[in-house]
């Protein structure tokens, strides 16, 4: 009987060592193809300057079955549109999703336009393809003629077609005058 005892055991250790190493052999590897620190990229478009992108690291997983890029410790995004003026984005954390041209932000996203344009919200996504931005969470809005907030907007990168889905807040309003 101790016999049988001591070479169950035996076989019980030997196949969890084999377990660990199959596991190992089929975990998923994390590890990026890719980490820059205290990086700053350009992209430009024939020749005229388009964007600055710039954070303390940026690691490329596009060795993964779903690839993507991802900013663990925040960005910084300089827009320059074709007149040279500014936009800027930032937020604590960013991700990229390669093949669905999805930008996920979070945490204290603020995006700024050159004309003074200011959305704050605690998460904001940027559908590339489309170049529409939306969050179904809380955001804050406020303009030189327009303060809001609320729940839920999308709308283009222009600002210029906004959808908020239910918002409170304050707007200037002009008189035109009478010209008869």
């Amino acid at each position: 009987m101790n016999i049988v005892t001591v070479f169950a055991v035996t076989m019980f250790f030997s196949c969890e060592g084999n377990l660990k190493e199959v596991q190992k052999i089929n975990a998923i590897n994390k590890t990026p193809v890719g980490i820059a620190e205290n990086f700053v990229l350009k992209y430009t478009d024939s020749t005229r300057l388009t964007a600055v992108v710039s954070g303390p690291v940026f690691e490329d997983y596009a060795n993964q079955a779903f690839p993507y890029r991802e900013f663990p410790k925040g960005f910084h995004v300089d827009f320059y549109d074709k007149d040279n003026q500014k936009s800027s984005a930032s937020a604590n954390y960013g991700i990229i999703y390669s093949d669905t041209k999805l930008i996920d932000m979070k945490g204290n996203v603020v995006l700024k336009t050159y004309d003074g344009k200011i959305l704050n919200a605690p998460q904001l996504y940027y559908d590339q393809e489309n170049q529409w931005i939306f969050t179904e969470g809380d955001y804050k809005f406020t303009s030189p003629d327009l303060n809001m907030q609320g729940v839920g907007i999308d709308f283009n990168k222009e600002f210029t077609v906004v959808s908020s889905h239910g918002n409170s807040g304050t707007a200037v309003v002009k008189d035109s005058e009478d010209t008869e």
